[in-house]
Order: structure tokens, then C-alpha cells, then sequence
């Protein structure tokens, strides 16, 4: 009699377990693959991802902020005083040698004018040296073989003399001539010495401003570079945040409709069919209502958290919890016996 109770007890448990599965619309085996593919896997590889970008962003912020290092160190107050200590210096020498570039260029006009007369006076004493030398030559051949008289021998050795003279003037013009020359020649090349000397200073100025141009750009470049990587890191920072902690939502308690019809508790019979004895032992009933309390209260957790599949681990935790419960109300009625 007792063992028969205990099977009735224990197959009684176990229907609690199946049917709490069966009204949650699953079996066992999907009950536990909806445990293990609920949406933890998907929550951590986020976190995972945010935490990856997290790193990088400070890995950028970090090497952003050596290149500023770097930058800062070569724009210093010290080096850019020496750049422009350089800039005076050439600027000195250049303003020293346009001056005087200047001033030898004054004179140039007045030289030039000077060869230019110089060259007028030589081709001057040149023609006529020439146009003397053209009138002897045509009074010699006009003579023939004739024996010349005595003025056309005067003739011609007056024009002789003439062209002596005229050819000693040209050769004084044509040394004047080249004297003028090479004095403008002698003023151009100083001219154009001190021209090239402010131009290479000038290169020089050129050469350290556009360096130092370049460091202050490349400094203000590595300044906007580091901020833009600080604010990246942050907003990594704030999503790494974020995926880590995230809002947790309460769930939300299911009231039953206030129209639904709620089961009626099914009465225990006062005697055995069977046997026509009263009911059994107060332990087998004391069982069943620890069984039917626990299973109550367990599906009250199950249903307060707003899961439309019950955890599997929650259905066999009942399962189990029944069988537990009727292997105790077993041994208890063995021992009665």
C-alpha cells in the first residue's frame, strides 16, 4: 500500500515538472538550447568589440601624443630663438650688401655715358684717319709716271702728316675708349658681386622663415591631431563604458486578465476507493503540499521574469525538486511500515 503511494506521489512530481515545460509551449531538449542561445553570447562579444576599439583608441591618443612631444621639442622656444637669431644675422648682411649694391649702381649711368663719348671721339678720329688716308692714296695714283711738281709733292706730304696726326689722335681716343670701359666694366662686376651676395642672403632669410613656418605648422598639426585622438579615446572610452555596465530593464510582472477563469482546486478524497480507509499518513500529505508549494513558488519566479521560454535549468531544478521531495515521502512510509 505504502509503495504504491509513494509511485502515485512520485509520477505526481514529475507531471508538475513536464506539464510547467509543456504549458510554456516547449520541450526539455529546446527549453535548454533556448538557455544556451540567449542573447549573453551577443552582449559579450559587444562588450568585447568596445573594449578592442577602447584599446586602439588609446593606442592612437598614445602615439598622438609623442608626435606632439616630438613636435613641441623641435618648435621650443630655444630653437625657434636661434632660427631667428639666424634670420637677423642674414638679414644684416643682406641689407648691408643691397646698400651697397645700391651705391654702385649710382655711378653706372654716368660711366656709360662716359664710354659712349669715349666711343664717339674714337670713331671720330678714326674717320678721319681713314678719309685722310683714302685722299693720299688717291692723289698717288692720280700722279702715274709722271715726276710731280713741286705742290703736289707739298700736297702730299702734308696729308702724310695729317694722317700721322689723326692716327695718333685715334689711338689716344681708342685708349680713353678702353680706359671707360673697364671702369664700368670694373663698377658692374662690384655691382653684381654685392647683387649675388644679397641674393644668396636673401636665400638664407628665405630658407629660415619657411623652417620655421614649417615647425610651428607641424606643432599646430600634432596639437589638432592629439586633441582629435583625446576626444576619440573618450568617446571609446564612454561606449566601452557603456557595452560594460549596461541598463538593465526590469521585467515587467504578467497579471492575469481579471476576467479569466482560475482553476479550482481539486478537493482530496476523504477515503481510499480501494480500500474504503481514510486518507494516508499525514507525512505523504505533507509531502505533496511541500511539493505543491515549491512548484508553485517556482513557477511564480519563472513567471515574474518576463521570459517567454522558461530556463531549462529552472524546468529541471522542479523535476528535480520533485523527485527529491517524493524519494523523502518514499523512505518515510518504508519506515512506517
Amino acid at each position: 500500500m505504502n509503495d504504491i503511494l509513494a509511485r502515485r506521489a512520485r509520477r505526481a512530481t514529475v507531471g508538475i515538472a513536464l506539464s510547467a515545460a509543456l504549458v510554456a509551449g516547449i520541450a526539455p531538449v529546446a527549453a535548454i538550447a533556448a538557455e544556451t542561445s540567449s542573447p549573453t553570447g551577443a552582449v559579450a562579444l559587444q562588450t568585447e568589440d568596445a573594449a578592442a576599439a577602447k584599446e586602439k583608441a588609446y593606442a592612437a591618443m598614445q602615439e598622438a601624443l609623442k608626435n606632439l612631444e616630438a613636435a613641441k621639442d623641435a618648435a621650443s622656444p630655444e630653437k625657434l630663438a636661434e632660427i631667428d637669431d639666424d634670420i637677423a644675422a642674414f638679414q644684416e648682411i643682406y641689407d648691408m650688401v643691397a646698400a651697397q649694391a645700391a651705391e654702385g649702381r649710382e655711378p653706372l649711368p654716368a660711366m656709360q655715358a662716359n664710354v659712349d663719348a669715349a666711343q664717339a671721339k674714337y670713331d671720330e678720329a678714326h674717320n678721319r684717319t681713314s678719309g685722310l688716308q683714302a685722299e693720299l692714296d688717291k692723289a698717288l695714283e692720280a700722279l702715274g709716271d709722271e715726276e710731280p711738281s713741286t705742290a703736289i709733292k707739298e700736297h702730299i706730304k702734308q696729308l702724310r702728316m695729317e694722317i700721322m696726326t689723326a692716327q695718333r689722335r685715334e689711338e689716344s681716343c681708342e685708349d680713353d675708349l678702353h680706359r671707360y670701359q673697364r671702369r664700368l666694366e670694373s663698377q658692374e662686376k662690384q655691382v653684381q658681386y654685392f647683387e649675388s651676395k644679397a641674393k644668396e642672403a636673401k636665400a638664407h632669410i628665405d630658407e629660415d622663415i619657411a623652417k620655421r613656418n614649417a615647425l610651428l605648422s607641424d606643432l599646430e598639426k600634432a596639437q589638432a591631431a592629439y586633441d582629435d585622438a583625446c576626444k576619440a579615446y573618450e568617446e571609446a572610452k564612454a561606449a566601452a563604458d557603456k557595452a560594460a555596465s549596461p541598463e538593465i530593464t526590469q521585467p515587467t510582472e504578467t497579471t492575469p486578465p481579471s476576467n479569466s477563469a482560475q482553476p479550482a482546486e481539486t478537493a482530496q478524497p476523504a477515503s481510499s476507493p480501494a480500500t474504503g480507509k481514510n486518507t494516508p499518513p499525514s507525512s505523504t500529505k505533507q509531502a505533496n503540499s511541500s511539493s505543491g508549494k515549491q512548484a508553485d513558488t517556482t513557477a511564480g519566479k519563472l513567471a515574474n521574469t518576463g521570459d517567454t521560454a522558461p530556463s531549462a535549468i529552472a524546468l529541471a531544478g522542479i523535476a528535480a525538486m520533485g523527485l527529491g521531495i517524493t524519494a523523502t515521502a518514499t523512505r518515510r512510509i518504508r519506515n512506517s511500515k
